[in-house]
């Protein structure tokens, strides 16, 4: 069930120093905290950059951090599932 109403699509993802920012398919754009996601935040630049999008743009992954993102969960404020 999607909770949204609709499928939220990223289409690219950049850096700066403190945030990720996503950009969607409709043309809107989300910062997010790197701190919400720890394997991001202690990647290099390098490993950021190289990520996949996936799904047709629902997910996002990076394959040499083993980090994958649900693009609907970034809009919904959640954060890294894997910690306790």
């Amino acid at each position: 069930m999607n909770t949204l109403g609709y499928e939220p699509l990223a289409k690219r993802v950049t850096f700066d120093e403190n945030n990720m920012w996503v950009e969607f398919a409709d043309g809107r754009k989300l910062g997010i905290p790197l701190a919400y996601f720890p394997r991001l935040l202690h990647a290099t630049p390098e490993q950021r950059t190289n990520y996949e999008i996936s799904g047709g743009g629902t997910g996002l992954h990076w394959d040499e951090i083993d980090e994958d993102i649900l693009v609907k969960y970034l809009l919904m404020g959640v954060s890294d599932r894997t910690r306790p």
